[in-house]
């Protein structure tokens, strides 16, 4: 075991007590996406006590330099996000939400409050590596454009251009004191879709002088999934959802119109433009040739994300180095989305999970939920080995 490895290590057990009141700091006080205005601050004035220079970006975003010796040598970006969700907590904890109706239910807090730990655990190190880190504090992962794609289009992978980028996430399936990996394609892009089917309402027991819209709509999500089945390549996965139909009838009264939203999710950009593209030239022919119309609206979310092989698998190697084997996992496919995904289509990356279950003290509920909570031994994890990863890639010049 290498010194520094282990020096890494002692200052993150030091460290755990206050990157666990950053936490609950952060978990008690938390806020929208492209809201995160006090979150800035208190980001901001952290790092200013460390003695390490930020700047601002996409409005409520943060971006901090870290410089070791020869700071030119290589540069590695590590991502946190920052924003809440619109849930009302229902944890009984002295930490919990103090924003009515705001919660930090998809772990958030975690990752801002880890890479802060980072922060503080490279800043005491930086005379013992070379090159450059840049620390993206990022708003908005949870409302699209994404404010990943924002931090983006503001120069974050610029000045200086990073050769790789990680990012974590928390993984309510995963015990407490693990990871987990994935080369390649590892979550979906998500598309938002928006049919308005139009027809000509009328009294339900003439449907004869009506077209009706409920019909049309009915044909149009059982042939749509018929796209998935039968045009996608079935190596691909895809998923097509529909979660809302609204029809304003009446037991007698076929309606004008129906709406629909559903979600398209894929991991091939190619295979995600042709799948929107037959979707919607389906839908306004089969309401067209069943008398009605439809608008089909695509509200354009995430690209699919994909982790660079060669730089993931060095980083699962780093990891096993600072955890051990066992303590390192692979992880499978996952159709959920995440805006960390803009990055990887700019540069090498790297996106992995850290266990924050723990059965024995009823930490299992998932993300996105009101009793989301996570085992806090997890920030005894994440930042040293964030710190660690990030120092192993700036030795590879």
């Amino acid at each position: 075991m290498s010194s520094l490895l282990k020096k890494i290590q002692e200052l993150a057990e030091q460290q755990a007590n206050a990157n666990i009141d950053t936490r609950r700091h952060l978990h008690a006080h938390p806020e929208l996406s492209f809201h995160e205005f006090k979150t800035q601050v208190y980001v901001e004035s952290q790092l200013n006590k460390l003695g390490i220079p930020t700047q601002r970006i996409a409005n409520t975003g943060v971006i901090a330099i870290i410089e070791g010796k020869n700071p030119t040598k290589k540069v590695v970006a590590l991502r946190a996000d920052m924003d809440a969700l619109p849930i009302q907590e229902t944890n009984d904890i002295p930490y919990k939400s103090q924003n009515p109706g705001v919660m930090h239910a998809c772990g958030h807090d975690v990752h801002t409050s880890s890479l802060l730990g980072t922060a503080r655990i490279l800043q005491s190190v930086k005379d013992e590596f070379e090159g450059t880190i840049k620390l993206l504090f990022q708003p908005a992962e949870e409302k699209a454009p994404g404010g990943a794609s924002i931090m983006i289009q503001e120069g974050a992978l610029q000045n200086p251009s990073p050769a790789g980028i990680l990012g974590q996430h928390v993984a309510t399936n995963i015990p407490v004191g693990k990871v987990g990996f994935r080369e390649g394609m590892y979550m979906a892009s998500a598309d938002e879709l928006y049919l308005t089917v139009k027809g000509k309402g009328g009294h339900g027991a003439m449907p004869d002088q009506c077209i009706d819209p409920i019909v049309i709509a009915s044909h149009i999500i059982i042939a749509m999934q018929q796209i998935i089945s039968r045009n996608k390549n079935p190596r691909l996965p895809s998923v097509l959802s529909f979660g809302k139909f609204i029809a304003e009838g009446a037991t007698n009264v076929i309606p004008n119109e129906v709406k629909i939203e559903g979600t398209f999710r894929a991991m091939d950009e190619e295979w995600r433009a042709d799948g929107l593209a037959k979707m919607k030239k389906l839908a306004e022919g089969i309401a067209e040739s069943m008398g009605g119309s439809c608008d089909f609206f695509v509200l354009k979310g995430y690209p699919f994300l994909k982790n660079n092989p060669e730089l993931t698998r060095r980083m699962k190697e780093a990891a096993v180095e600072y955890m051990g084997a066992d303590n390192v996992i692979d992880l499978d496919i996952w159709m959920a989305a995440e805006d960390f995904a803009f990055y990887t289509h700019h540069v090498d990356a790297c996106f992995y999970r850290l266990g924050t279950r723990n059965d024995d003290k009823g930490i299992i509920h998932g993300v996105h939920t009101p009793n989301f909570n996570i085992d806090e031994k997890a920030l005894h994890v994440g930042p040293g080995l964030m710190a660690w990863l990030a120092i192993q890639e700036l030795s590879l010049a």
